[in-house]
């Protein structure tokens, strides 16, 4: 499984024009900081939902990619058919561990709440590594947005789970956790 084609729509200098006009204030000029760009995706506020990220996974195990069609708000899948009398494959004999392209638009938000329920280790290994991948790949040409990108636990301060894996009893879930609230 590998994921390519990682674009970025909107900028950083949009989504502040964007809260600026929330306040009642001219567009500025300047790229924003570091510390406010990350403050924004923590407060989740709508202005960052004007940066939109496009990729495919290729060769992405079927059933990994019915797992993450699940995700809706804020994301839109385009997942190669099995479709019989398209593909001239009879998909009853097609294997769930059967691979499909799995192509998305999401904008910031749905990353990070989709990040949330992915990187959390309850989710299943394969589920997991194809969402890391993504966020590599989001690492490349967004570092701020893939460093927000947590599991639940982070997210919150606690596990909500019902059997926790027990990551959030270790040092180093206290770690990450001070360096996700650190601006």
């Amino acid at each position: 499984m590998i994921v390519e084609n990682m674009k970025q729509k909107g900028t950083w200098r949009e989504v502040a024009d964007a809260a600026r006009t929330t306040v009642h204030m001219e567009p500025g000029t300047n790229e924003p900081s570091y510390s406010w760009k990350k403050r924004m995706l923590l407060t989740e506020h709508s202005p960052i939902r004007k940066l939109v990220f496009n990729w495919k996974w290729k060769d992405l195990k079927y059933w990994v990619s019915v797992h993450l069609v699940r995700h809706k708000i804020g994301i839109e899948h385009f997942v190669r058919t099995q479709r019989s009398d398209r593909t001239g494959v009879n998909r009853d004999e097609l294997p769930q561990g059967a691979s499909v392209e799995h192509e998305c638009e999401a904008n910031a938000q749905a990353i990070l709440f989709i990040s949330r329920r992915r990187l959390c280790n309850q989710a299943s290994l394969e589920t997991r590594l194809a969402w890391k991948a993504v966020i590599e790949e989001i690492m490349k040409v967004d570092p701020v947005l893939a460093e927000c990108c947590v599991p639940e636990c982070i997210y919150r301060g606690v596990c909500p789970e019902i059997r926790t894996c027990g990551f959030s009893r270790t040092e180093e879930f206290k770690n990450r956790l001070q360096e996700y609230r650190e601006t």
